[in-house]
Order: structure tokens, then sequence, then C-alpha cells
């Protein structure tokens, strides 16, 4: 179960806080793009550092907090020439440890370095896919990847999902697998906990009338009668686009269960 008992302190560091509005699912123009968005404690962002591009300069953890904005903890990193960053923290990464970045970090929990420097078979997170482009792979909760192994200008990474795929060795990531990984197993007992992050109610389009989506009506319970669209009357379904170009870059793709 997921609890508190790593977190050192209460409240973030101010100068890393930023306003977050809430846009209610709505876009520039007041129109509903995303459902079932709305409502929701309020919260602040904490700036994360995602690029790591603090070369050769030690850092402390001073505090693991948490943040609202996401499923890991956040530790507080002050580093020897006075300037603080938020960076994810990593499985056994605690209070007063030692970290740093670049060429020549150690291969230990929160040291973050190029794909062309850490060992073959270490596990890994917060990997960039463009260099200098910031962690985008493996941020949540738990989440970890395994460098299996090194091809020329390519490392060969497997995905939580099981696909394996080529990212450019000059690219950055993080020693270790993302903390807290016990949040995927959070009961969260009632509809009020889902109204307090934000989500608001999924209803069925079956279960609507036809004035409300193109699935609803009928005689008794029905089916919808035809493929599965959104209430634009648009096909769901497969979302991504079918020739992207990073698909030469997908050496092995995940295992799927239900058949295309």
């Amino acid at each position: 179960m997921a609890d508190f008992v790593e977190i050192t302190r209460d409240h973030p560091e101010k100068s890393l806080v930023r306003p977050l509005h809430s846009k209610g699912g709505r876009n520039a123009h007041g129109r509903i793009t995303t459902r079932h968005q709305g409502g929701g404690h309020k919260r602040a962002y904490r700036v994360i550092d995602f690029r790591r591009d603090k070369d050769g300069v030690p850092a402390k953890v001073a505090h693991i907090e948490y943040d609202p904005n996401r499923t890991a903890r956040i530790a507080l990193l002050h580093y020897a020439d006075g300037e603080k960053r938020y960076i994810l923290a990593p499985v056994r990464l605690k209070q007063g440890d030692q970290v740093s970045s670049g060429v020549g970090a150690d291969i230990k929990p929160g040291n973050a370095l190029p794909l062309r420097n850490i060992p073959t078979g270490t596990v890994i997170h917060a990997i960039e896919l463009r260099p200098g482009g910031g962690a985008k792979i493996a941020r949540s909760a738990g989440a970890s990847v395994q460098l299996v192994a090194k091809d020329g200008p390519y490392a060969q990474l497997r995905m939580p999902s099981g696909e394996i795929r080529n990212v450019d060795v000059r690219c950055r990531a993080t020693v270790g697998e993302v903390g807290n990984a016990e949040q995927s197993n959070i009961n969260w007992g009632k509809a009020g906990r889902m109204r307090w992050k934000g989500r608001r109610p999924t209803v069925r389009g079956v279960a609507m009338n036809p004035v409300d989506h193109p699935h609803g009506g009928g005689e008794g319970k029905t089916s919808g009668g035809r493929h599965p669209v959104n209430p634009k009357g648009r096909p769901e379904g497969r979302t991504r686009a079918h020739k992207k170009a990073s698909d030469a870059l997908i050496v092995r793709r995940r295992k799927q269960n239900r058949r295309r």
C-alpha cells in the first residue's frame, strides 16, 4: 500500500513552484475537447529537472516530497553551488544521499548519464528520446526500462510494455527505477476520491438518449448497433498513426492479446 513514510516534509520549495490553472477539459474556445475532466483539488506545479544537464556539480538530497501532479515522489537537490532542483525520486534514494550527472557519474540510483556511458543490463528511467530534449520515457511510479544492447549510434531499450526500441546513445537516462511502485495497489475506495483528483464520471454511450450520443436510444438494452464512435460520431479505437517516422526505431513490438 502506498504511504508517506519516505516523505520528509509537507511543503514544496517556494522557488520551484509555479501556478497551475485548471482547464476542466476545455480548449481556448471554451469547448470540451477532453471529457471527464473538471473540479478536483487546487494544485501548484513543481518544476522538475528532466534534462539533468548540470554536469560535474555534486548535489545532496535535501528532502523527499509529495507531488500532486504525478504518481512518483520527487527529491529536492541542493547543489554544491547553491542551486536547487527537483528530480524524480528513484527507489532507494533517501535524504542525505549524494547524486550527480554527466559522463563521469557513478552507476548508482539517481545519477544521470548518456546512454553510451551506462553499462548494458542496467535498469534506468527518465530517458530522453532526443539528445537534450528532456526525459520522456519511464517517468511514472514504479516504471523502469532495461538497457539491453548498444549498437553503433543507438542503444536498445526494453520498455515496460515489452517493446524493444532504439534510442540515440547521446540521450540521457537516470539510473534505477522510479520509486513509489506501491501506488498501483491503491484501492481508491469511493467515487469521491476520483472527484478530488479532477476526474468526472464516465457514462457509456449506450446508456444515453439518441440526442446525447450516437449509441443512445433503442428499445430495451442494446449494444449500440454500429461500430464504436465518439459523441461527435467519429470512429473510436486505434488512435496511433499507422505510419510514423519513429516506427523505424522499433526493433520488436510489444505483445498484444487482441487481434488488430
